[in-house]
């Protein structure tokens, strides 16, 4: 793998480490109902046409963070198809966050595109 392409690597894992807290909680607040994580991971790689796909188990860490953080609550049911599905669903404060973060991420988007300009693809 060549320098460069070490570089791109870098920078897709830096913004997607960013992104995924804002990506789950908007997936979360459209669903209207509780899910679990691969259901998560499934809507991410549909919605994300796959920009936001990768491991699923990264996912669960970030789940955990924002459970702790007050933005998601889960709980445990038994699954008939096997082991008991965890599932996640967002809260008021999870929902204010959204907003929040929503508001940020376009401000951000807008101002590295007005610094990008007409760059060529």
């Amino acid at each position: 793998m060549t320098d460069l392409e070490l570089q791109l690597r870098k920078f897709h894992k830096e913004l997607s480490t960013g992104t995924v807290s804002l990506t789950l909680l908007a997936v979360l607040a459209a669903a209207g109902e509780p899910m679990y994580g691969y259901q998560i991971a499934k809507r991410l790689e549909r919605e994300g046409e796959g920009v936001l796909s990768g491991k699923q188990s990264a996912l669960y860490p970030v789940l955990r963070n924002l459970g702790a953080a007050g933005l998601l609550d889960s709980f445990v049911e038994p699954s008939v198809a096997g082991p008991p599905r965890r599932y996640y669903r967002i809260t008021g404060a999870g929902r204010e966050a959204l907003r929040d973060w929503a508001a940020a991420w376009r401000a951000t988007r807008d101002s590295v595109d007005s610094v990008l300009g007409e760059l060529s693809e």
